[in-house]
């Protein structure tokens, strides 16, 4: 399976709470250039993974228009900001085998996203993720392995 795990873009302070902050404009220019990226990378998703948060689901939004419809999509409260890392791949684990997904997205925040690189990839520290990056994992039986962190400003539009 390639997992492939996104921040949320940047988003604005100036909201009544952290559920409703919404994409800046830099933060849909970010996101729309992972997309793109990500369209390069893979063909399509089997699974998508999305925090409820209104951040995450813009990210989605933007996501989506660059790529084919996800065979199932879910959006999770356990990948929220102060998900349990260790329950939040529990889940992605067990619903990629649900949907014999073999390219996950799951689209969430920092720090739960650090935490569950460190879950996945034995002897890792929690990366920090900028805003709309991508950790790229390679996850097969019970062996992963960290292939890549690419984020918006290494990425050629």
């Amino acid at each position: 399976m390639q997992l492939f795990l996104m921040r949320h873009g940047e988003a604005s302070l100036n909201a009544p709470s952290d559920r409703e902050r919404k994409l800046t404009d830099n933060g849909r220019i970010q996101t729309g250039d992972m997309a793109n990226w990500l369209a390069r990378q893979v063909s399509h998703f089997d699974l998508v993974i999305v925090s409820p948060y209104l951040r995450s689901q813009q990210t989605w939004q933007k996501v989506s228009k660059h790529l084919p419809e996800p065979r199932k999509l879910l959006v999770l409260d356990d990948v929220t900001p102060s998900g349990d890392a260790i329950r939040a791949v529990d889940l992605v684990l067990a619903y990629a085998e649900q949907y014999k997904a073999d390219n996950v997205l799951v689209i969430a925040h920092m720090p739960l996203l650090g935490f569950m690189v460190s879950e996945l990839v034995a002897g890792m520290e929690p990366p920090l993720f900028a805003t709309s990056a991508v950790a790229h994992i390679d996850k097969h039986a019970q062996n992963a392995s960290f292939v890549a962190m690419t984020a918006p400003h290494q990425v050629v539009v």
